[in-house]
Parts: structure tokens; C-alpha cells; sequence
């Protein structure tokens, strides 16, 4: 059976866009190739030959242009790898645009239906009630959407600061937990475990952060969790003495080669989950810039069909200097 469904003029414009710049991309490979590397292997060809010509002349020539070729050669694959890298980073950020423009247009969209709805002056008190609470709610999702796009614009600009503190994991995490309430309570059918060992040792954080990042992976997880979704929050101490705290799943998991680009900024795994789930995709990225900025590390256990479970790394603050 055929749909008959037809793609909006947005989707044409993002097809078209992404398009346009893979074409701007070969149209560079092929001037280099066309300009630079069929003149560079003809010239080395020459090099060689004089190379194997009598006299000291030819071979000194013929080693000066074999050296200038490789020269040549090194900046030539210099070039393709940061186009491509730039190419790469274009087409995420365009892809960016269009995910966060939508999710600025969602509730925004809603908040407009609901206020037009409260100026109708045939709308019952119970009406009003409902369009007032959906308001707040649209208003706290759009805030939390603009202040996670600000945020990482100064963590980009090194504009973050972290003041680390000693702090207890038991409070860090029960923060997180009371951070996240709000949203595990909009899906009643989520099971929600936490763990934390007894005698974890302190660690210097920025606990705000700490908190944050935290959050974004039980946001994470219960997002792409299975159905209905499980997530477990466990804190415990890794053999070397560091705070672990890892976030469980039990979602459809992540294919091995996918385990280190999730991390990076704009991307999500595939496009047509992401039609479905609303997000940035800023939200790993933001956990790993927090672990970096406090010599931490995000750690990431994931197979396909085997749920996930990402954890931060902390190390243990140092003993305080008795007086």
C-alpha cells in the first residue's frame, strides 16, 4: 500500500539545503583533485625519474620534487579532512536549526491556542482551569528549552564558571531526584529506582551542575527507555576510590559504533526517533563539557536490545587540611 501522504515545504527546504551543501563539498574534492592532485602525481613521476638519471643534478632535483609532492600530498588531506569536518559540522547545525525551530514552534503554537481559548467568552470555569495549567506547563517547557540552548552557548564560549565545593553524593542525588519529580510525574506508568551505597566519599563539585547533568540522563532515560520505561539511579565507589553514578534503562539500547558520537553536539542517533521525542540533542554533549570541567568522566554500557547505562565518573575530593 502506497501513503499518499506528501512532505511539507519545510522537509522539501531541509532535503534541499542538505543537498546543496554535500554538492558544495564534492565540487571542492573535485577541484582538488582536478588542480592539485593529477598536477602533484605527474610532478612526482618527473621527481622519480630524475632520480634515477646520472649526475648529481637530476638527483638532486629529483629529491627536492619527490619532497615538495609530499609536502603537497600532506596539506592536500589536510584540507579534505577539515572540509569534511566543516561539512559535518554544517549539516549538524543546520539539522540543529530545524529541530530546536520546531521545538520552539510546539509550544509556542500551544500557548496560543490556549490563550485564544481563555479570551472566548463561551469557555466554562472548568475550560479555563485546564488552559490555565497547560499554559504554565507550555511556558516552563519553552523557559527549560531556551535556558539549555543558553547554557550551552557559555559553556561554547567559556563563559561557564564552576565553583566547586565539597560536597556528599547522598545530597547531590537527592537534588537530581527532586529536580527530576516534575517530569517523571507527567508519565505515571515510569518505574523509578535509586541506589546509593552507604560511606561514598565527598567530591568537589559544582553542585548545580552536577545536578543538571544528572538530570539530563534521567531525562535521557526515561525518554528512550522501553515501554513502560525503567530507570534506576545508582550511586557507588569504583575500585579506585571515585564516585560513580550511573543512570539504567531499559530502552532498545545503542549500537557500539554510535557510543562515542552521542556525545557530540546535535546529534541524535536517528532522525525519525527524534520526530517523536522532543529534544535538543544538546543533552549528552551538556553532561560531557560538566564531566570534563571537573576532571570527571561519562562513561557509556549499551548493546542493542540491552537497555543502557551512562555513568559519571567523579573523583573523590581531597581530605581537607586539619588546622
Amino acid at each position: 500500500m502506497v501513503s499518499s501522504e506528501r512532505p511539507s515545504s519545510e522537509t522539501i527546504r531541509q532535503v534541499a539545503a542538505k543537498n546543496l551543501q554535500r554538492l558544495g563539498y564534492r565540487r571542492i574534492v573535485q577541484l582538488l583533485v582536478y588542480l592539485v592532485i593529477i598536477p602533484t602525481v605527474l610532478l612526482l613521476s618527473i621527481g622519480i625519474i630524475l632520480m634515477f638519471l646520472e649526475g648529481r643534478i637530476n638527483l638532486l632535483f629529483g629529491i627536492l620534487t619527490v619532497s615538495f609532492v609530499s609536502v603537497v600530498v600532506t596539506g592536500v588531506v589536510l584540507v579534505l579532512v577539515f572540509v569534511r569536518r566543516e561539512a559535518n559540522l554544517s549539516e549538524l547545525q543546520a539539522d540543529f536549526v530545524s529541530k530546536v525551530s520546531h521545538e520552539l514552534r510546539t509550544p509556542l503554537t500551544a500557548i496560543r491556542l490556549f490563550a485564544e481559548t481563555l479570551q472566548r467568552p463561551d469557555a466554562d470555569a472548568a475550560t479555563r482551569d485546564k488552559c490555565s495549567t497547560l499554559l504554565v506547563s507550555e511556558s516552563e517547557r519553552l523557559s527549560k528549552l531556551i535556558e539549555r540552548l543558553l547554557a550551552w552557548g557559555r559553556m561554547e564560549a567559556g563563559r561557564k564558571i564552576y565553583e566547586l565545593r565539597r560536597e556528599r553524593p547522598k545530597d547531590i542525588i537527592d537534588d537530581a531526584v527532586r529536580a527530576f519529580a516534575p517530569q517523571r510525574a507527567l508519565q505515571d506508568a515510569v518505574k523509578f529506582e535509586v541506589h546509593v551505597d552507604d560511606a561514598l566519599p565527598a567530591v568537589a563539585v559544582d553542585r548545580a551542575a552536577i545536578v543538571d547533568a544528572i538530570v539530563n540522563l534521567l531525562s535521557n532515560a526515561q525518554k528512550y527507555g522501553g515501554d513502560p520505561p525503567v530507570v534506576h539511579l545508582r550511586a557507588s565507589t569504583t575500585p579506585k576510590g571515585d564516585v560513580a553514578i550511573s543512570v539504567s534503562d531499559n530502552g532498545e539500547g545503542i549500537p557500539l559504533p554510535e557510543h562515542r558520537r552521542i556525545f557530540e553536539k546535535f546529534y541524535r542517533i536517528d532522525d525519525r526517533l527524534s520526530r517523536t521525542k522532543e529534544g535538543s540533542g544538546l543533552g549528552l554533549a551538556i553532561v560531557k563539557h560538566v564531566a570534563r570541567a571537573h576532571r570527571a568522566r561519562v562513561t557509556v554500557e549499551s548493546a542493542p536490545g540491552r537497555g543502557s547505562t551512562f555513568s559519571l565518573v567523579l573523583p573523590r575530593a581531597p581530605k581537607p587540611v586539619s588546622a
